[in-house]
């Protein structure tokens, strides 16, 4: 300030804290200014704030046979005795201009809406009278300049014509057709202006992707070392929406390649049915003593309701696996399996998560009667539940099968339970756990892995963040695969840290394990991505 001595200023400075304090009900405040040696000090007095005296509030039109109307409008936070508080009055006002343009009623305006102040009398007298005009319905849906998407569009659309208006229906129908895969940007808006007899035409814009689209990508986790996974699709394959897709993966344990014929259904983006076929490389000789190839055709249906965290399917699968599993010749093993899952998926961000809960569980059965060359029945079920206490982060994990056969020696490899890896118990190589065979030959004993029979696994993780992106961790991991449950638990324990990307965490683990069979051992453990 140039001159605190100077009059204006003091003026200026008065009225700025007079009108500060007024939308608090405080009208009649009073402010005194003194210098002393060249600094300025306030006094303010506040004196009586205005109070409610009288409160007139009316519904003109429509509005008054709309319950939501009626619930937004008598929820005026102001009453009779109140103190005046002026940004309780403002926010009322936007929040029925909201309510009013979200639900149909674009002709709303105030008839009246005063804000009388007697400050004589610390006194305020409201007067608010909203005309809400007539509400509007949902009319024709107009495509502009894309005929193929007529039938995909009436599929989803969650309205109908003559339906009531709502903002919050269009919105899911954006997200809907956004959700489906085939269009770069889409723009559904309402058409007030040309509305007959108040039915909005709701206008489409949409801008369909690529006819094909290549994607390459590249990864890297402890378990597999680096991976490259590449894929291929058309996501308009037929004048209905059905895709194609092609995918070829390929690590260093691991080769496969994929192609999957996509048939939506009434709801496209939930509920769908597939057919795909493909062939699978394993050579895990060095951790699982697994070395195996797999073709397998199989045809899916895909459900989940609207808004609803449970996706459902069924499947029927056939499946040739020649593989040679340990110390055990090669085989090969044919398998015709009606299958079914349940999953539930439950969680804030999509990337970075800090609440969530996921849980999985699958049924799988085979039969000599039925195309099968054994008796087969594999369940299992997974869960992962994320919860987070301030700071504190906390993550459960636990997995369970079981199979049962008449014969466990001609059940493929790729059906059978291992641990061990960043997924079960860490300390471990991925898959390096499980029932062992041994040989001995001039002296010297080879132990070779079986596989299991039934599966059990549970995870403790607890996460605190140390500086900006990193959080540190701390964590145990237990479990087996086991034909009979005889051998002792394998146990993983350590630290680690969390770099939080834009990308999802990349985790970096110190693991040290213990085993019935290796007293133990020590893993380093990395992996990107996002852990529900």
């Amino acid at each position: 300030m140039e001159n605190v001595n100077d009059a204006f200023w003091q003026r200026q400075i008065q009225d700025a804290i007079n009108k500060a304090v007024q939308p608090y009900g405080y009208y009649n405040s009073e402010s005194a200014l003194y210098v002393v040696n060249n600094k300025l000090s306030v006094t303010v007095t506040l004196n009586s704030p205005l109070v409610v005296t009288n409160l007139t509030r009316e519904i003109i039109g429509e509005g008054r046979e709309d319950k939501g109307f009626r619930d937004v409008f008598n929820n005026f936070p102001l009453k009779v005795g109140d103190v005046l508080y002026q940004p309780k009055y403002e926010d009322f006002k936007s929040a029925m201009f909201s309510y009013a343009l979200t639900h149909g009623f674009f002709d709303f305006a105030w008839q009246a809406s005063r804000l009388d102040l007697v400050r004589e009398e610390q006194a305020a007298n409201i007067l608010l009278i909203a005309q809400s005009g007539p509400q509007y319905y949902f009319g024709d849906v107009v495509i502009k300049g894309d005929a193929r998407s007529v039938a995909i569009v009436e599929r989803i659309k969650p309205f109908k014509k003559g339906d009531k208006y709502s903002a919050e229906k269009l919105t899911s129908f954006n997200r809907r057709l956004n959700q489906t895969g085939y269009y770069q940007r889409v723009i559904a808006r309402p058409v007030v202006q040309k509305a007959i007899d108040r039915h909005v035409p709701i206008e489409i814009t949409l801008t369909h992707k690529p006819k094909d689209l290549f994607n390459v990508g590249i990864g890297a986790s402890s378990d597999e070392g680096l991976r490259i996974p590449l894929q291929w699709q058309r996501p308009w394959a037929t004048r209905r929406g059905h895709s194609i897709s092609a995918d070829l993966y390929a690590s260093q344990r691991e080769q496969s390649i994929s192609s999957n014929y996509r048939i939506p259904m009434q709801n496209v983006n939930d509920d769908y049915a597939s057919i795909g076929i493909g062939y699978k490389f394993l050579d895990d000789t060095e951790n699982s003593n697994t070395k195996s190839d797999t073709l397998s055709v199989s045809a899916r249906r895909f459900w989940r309701e609207e808004a609803s965290n449970w996706q459902k399917s069924v499947s029927l699968t056939f499946e040739r696996e020649n593989f040679t599993q340990g110390l055990q010749p090669a085989q090969t093993t044919d398998l015709l399996m009606p299958g079914a899952s349940l999953t539930y998926i439950d969680r804030g961000e999509t990337i970075n998560i800090n609440q969530g809960l996921y849980f999985s569980t699958s049924l799988q059965v085979g039969s000599e009667a039925l195309l099968s060359d054994i008796d087969l029945l594999k369940a299992t079920a997974r869960t992962t539940w994320i919860h987070s206490l301030g700071k504190h982060r906390f993550k459960l994990r636990g997995e369970a099968g079981a199979i049962s056969t008449n014969n466990f020696d001609r059940v493929p490899s790729t059906m059978r339970f291992f641990v061990g890896g960043d997924q079960t118990v860490r300390g471990f190589a991925l898959n390096s756990i499980s029932p062992f065979e041994e040989q001995t030959i001039d002296g010297n004993t080879t132990r070779t892995l079986s596989g299991g029979q039934y599966l059990a696994v549970a995870s403790i993780e607890y996460t605190y963040p140390i500086y900006e992106n990193w959080r540190v961790a701390l964590f145990f991991d237990a479990g087996t695969a086991t034909n009979n449950f005889d051998e002792g638990i394998s146990r993983g324990t350590g630290f680690g840290f969390h770099w939080i990307t834009p990308v999802g965490p990349v985790r970096f683990y110190f693991a040290f394990g213990k085993s019935n069979v290796d007293d133990s051992s020590f893993r380093f453990h990395f992996a990107l991505g996002p852990e529900l």
